[in-house]
């Protein structure tokens, strides 16, 4: 069970950090305000910077972070993508700790890759009211103030390496000769 929190709707400085980011954060703000259940595509790389993980990937990531007692930032569901909210750098500086950690070198789906959103890219957010009549786009740990903590790409590769360390076991050890002679020598003298 993790301990992430559910907190699944965003307050009103929720929304005001994300309009943050829009070009126009005033009419973000007002189109929220008419319509409250409005996914809106807002740049990264300006407030914030996103990773894309696939959604059972993404969750176990999520997990690893409140497990591990850091916690996370904004985390949202969008078409079967979990959206991690980020510190700016962390689109830049990810893939190469991920690179260096030979991610993605054994392909599985316990190790997928990993999307990194920063300058010049942008995400679709689900609505500040997003619930699950909104498309399956949801807010699994919503935008609560005007300054939420976000991680960095350390805390990030570090939750996306035990996330896949859980779900792939890997050993440091060969695996057993299957047609090996095993004898008991505990009782030798």
């Amino acid at each position: 069970m993790s301990s992430a929190p559910n907190v699944t709707r965003v307050t009103r400085d929720g929304a005001a950090w994300l309009a943050s980011a829009a070009t126009y954060p005033r009419s973000t703000l007002s189109l929220w305000e008419e319509r409250p259940d409005a996914p809106v595509v807002l740049p990264c790389g300006t407030v914030f910077d996103v990773v894309s993980a696939p959604a059972v990937f993404g969750r176990r990531m999520l997990d690893r972070l409140w497990d591990g007692g850091l916690g996370s930032g904004p985390v949202a569901l969008f078409r079967g993508r979990v959206l991690l909210f980020a510190a700016l750098g962390t689109a830049q500086r990810l893939p190469s700790l991920l690179a260096w950690e030979e991610w993605g070198s054994t392909r599985t789906e316990a190790v997928p890759p990993l999307l990194c959103h920063g300058i010049g890219d942008a995400v679709t957010v689900p609505a500040p009211a997003a619930g699950e009549a909104c498309g399956g786009a949801r807010w699994l740990v919503a935008p609560e103030t005007r300054h939420p903590w976000l991680p960095g790409p350390e805390v990030v590769l570090w939750a996306a390496v035990r996330a896949a360390r859980a779900a792939v076991r890997i050993s440091i050890f060969p695996p057993a000769d299957q047609d090996a002679n095993v004898y008991d020598v505990s009782r030798r003298r």
